[in-house]
């Protein structure tokens, strides 16, 4: 996928102001418009116009486009951080009357689910009373926090615009309480957080969504658990018991006799806690032990000749 450089596209500095940036692609639009440009690409680069102006006259999505950062090369082969947008306030407020079908996958990729989903926008309450936007961010959480529920201090960041048009992060400190056993892809509502009203109007909520940080021992499949759990070959090939760490303490797994490297062995109940807990899935890796001394390599040699396994058998060869 590339990347696109949307202050380029428009003739724009990444510091230009909202007006500067509408002027700009105001002037490109009038010269490249299919109905009236002679260039043999006008269609293209009308559209691409489109797509970045889609993008650099929101302030929302403007800022979120920014925290990618300003090193990149239009062009350039690119593919966004799992976190890029993690503790970016916004509204969610989706497509601003453009045909989102004519847009890039790079603009898919950063805008496609997250800017087009959960907009309630202000529902009028009488006179000019408004309830207020509702707001969405993605926070990163450690899995012991699902496992246990834990209270956090988190810092969210949201678009401001100052008086001359200028596009700005504001941050702001919540104390939250994360529920035992949320899940990736859950949300997190905290009424009265979004936008205020207008008049009386109630402000709207925040809602945040749950992303897990990368575990040094254990993947996350939902509420079920994964570890790749290394074997010794005589653990797997006679069968043993081992230790296996779970989030809740240490616990014994037998290892079946002729168990294989990539075999799944099921520890139930011990993954996220639910009415109904996820369980940890131990992914068998067999490890051999180094031949490092003459000791293990006269070992090795005596393997070879006694047990007389040819371990491509299967391929034919």
């Amino acid at each position: 996928m590339e990347y696109k450089d949307y202050y380029k596209i428009l003739g724009v500095e990444r510091d230009a102001t909202q007006d500067q940036i509408k002027r700009a692609y105001r002037k490109l639009a009038r010269k490249y418009h299919p109905d009236v440009s002679k260039e043999s690409d006008a269609e293209a680069l009308f559209k691409e116009l489109g797509e970045a102006y889609e993008v650099l006259k929101d302030p929302e999505k403007r800022a979120a486009y920014d925290q990618l950062g300003a090193n990149w090369k239009a062009g350039q082969d690119f593919h966004p951080p799992p976190d890029w947008n993690t503790g970016f306030e916004h509204s969610g407020a989706g497509f601003t009357g453009a045909d989102e079908a004519d847009f890039s996958a790079f603009f898919e990729e950063l805008f496609g689910r997250d800017f087009r989903s959960g907009q309630t926008g202000r529902r009028q309450t009488g006179g000019f009373h408004a309830r207020g936007e509702d707001h969405h961010a993605k926070i990163l959480i450690d899995l012991e926090d699902s496992f246990n529920g834990a209270k956090r201090s988190i810092t969210l960041r949201a678009p401001e615009m100052d008086s001359e048009g200028h596009v700005y992060l504001k941050e702001r400190t919540l104390n939250v309480t994360i529920p035992k056993g949320v899940k990736a892809g859950q949300h997190i509502r905290l009424a009265g957080q979004g936008n205020p009203g207008i008049g009386e109007g109630k402000p709207g909520d925040l809602f945040l969504e749950i992303e897990f940080r990368p575990h040094p021992i254990y993947r996350v499949d939902g509420r079920d658990l994964m570890i790749d759990l290394p074997v010794a070959p005589w653990e797997a090939a006679l069968g043993a018991k081992v230790k296996v760490p779970t989030p809740a303490g240490t616990v014994d797994l037998n290892i079946p006799a002729g168990s294989n490297s990539g075999q799944k062995l099921r520890l139930k109940g011990r993954g996220l806690p639910a009415k109904t807990s996820g369980n940890l899935i131990a992914v068998l890796q067999i490890v051999v032990p180094p031949a490092t001394s003459d000791e293990a390599k006269k070992l090795y040699k005596e393997m070879e000749q006694k047990l007389k396994f040819n371990p491509r058998a299967k391929l034919g060869v």
